[in-house]
């Protein structure tokens, strides 16, 4: 079946199919930041979301967009942490099963989130090829309807309701900074944004060791053979075939830090925001810092995508 991008409609009742369940995350200041940076900085926590990830409500929008039928055979995916634990949270909701595919190596904190919110492991090699051959190995045996972690149409609408939150919280933004891997945050956050404020410039940040979708935007083609090797675990993932076709469509820029960078900036959120956030929600700040004659005097709104840390790999001293 042929991919429908969703529109800025889809997003809004997004919005209202998973307000019951989803929390209206803060959005924080710091003026130590500010000053440092040379900008006004708005932090939307998606650290603090069900799950203690952005994942959550794409994945809630996809469990409760189903039909009954549907539902009662569950869902399935392949994760490497942060959206499995919230498609399970989110199934949960439903009290439906939810299968979760899951590549060796992953972030053992993760994995522990996935299993508490009652999700069924099912563990592969780590490769794509290997997560979606027993993802469909899965939903033959189950019925389950699959539910992707970033080339879902439901779950790109179920991402994008952040920026009407952060837009409420923090009016007048002039640019927005996402993290990019697969590209389903910041495809939904490229929909809301036009819709409401085209005015305002949307750019990804991505770690420098897995830059498939900047060199993707600058090669105008999709780039899938680059290795990833990066810190930042939630963003080992090539830019989805639709996701990488909504960023060239809206305009979207993608800059780039490295993973040293990014644990300057993670020390400096931990330190002056006092909040734990995982190295694939500090690249923001990272890529903000190294490309600061950009924003200086600007109003940005940073998306602090999660907060799922395994503290004993995790290496906090200065680079």
């Amino acid at each position: 079946m042929a991919f429908v991008p969703p529109t800025f409609a889809d997003v809004r009742a997004a919005a209202a199919r998973i307000a019951a369940y989803a929390t209206v995350t803060p959005v924080l200041r710091n003026d130590v930041l500010n000053a440092s940076a040379g900008a006004s900085l708005y932090f939307k926590c998606e650290h603090l979301q069900r799950g203690g990830a952005f994942k959550f409500r794409g994945a809630c929008n996809a469990v409760w967009s189903l039909s009954e039928d549907e539902a009662r055979r569950g869902v399935v995916t392949h994760s490497s942490g942060n959206h499995g634990a919230a498609l399970a949270l989110a199934a949960a909701t439903r009290g439906v099963p939810a299968h979760i595919v899951v590549p060796e190596g992953a972030v053992a904190a993760k994995l522990a989130n996935i299993e508490r919110a009652g999700g069924i492991l099912h563990r592969c090699a780590p490769t794509i090829a290997a997560r979606e051959e027993t993802c469909a190995e899965v939903q033959r045996e189950t019925g389950a309807t699959l539910v992707h972690p970033y080339a879902d149409a439901r779950v790109i609408a179920g991402q994008g309701t952040i920026i009407l939150e952060l837009l409420q919280q923090a009016p007048d933004l002039d640019v927005v900074i996402t993290p990019v891997g697969g590209g389903g945050l910041i495809s939904g956050c490229a929909i809301a944004l036009r819709a409401l404020v085209p005015g305002i410039e949307l750019m990804g940040a991505e770690p420098a060791g897995a830059d498939d979708a900047f060199q993707s935007l600058q090669r105008g083609e999709r780039v899938t053979d680059v290795v990833p090797d990066t810190i930042c675990d939630g963003l080992r993932a090539t830019i989805g075939a639709p996701n990488f076709a909504l960023l060239r469509e809206h305009g979207v820029e993608v800059i780039t830090a490295t993973d040293s960078e990014t644990r300057a900036a993670m020390r400096s959120i931990w330190a002056e925001l006092k909040q734990t956030v995982e190295p694939s929600s500090a690249l923001v700040l990272a890529a903000l810092m190294k490309h600061r004659e950009r924003f200086r005097g600007k109003r940005v709104g940073l998306v602090l995508t999660g907060g799922n840390v395994d503290l004993d790999a995790v290496d906090l001293r200065a680079a």
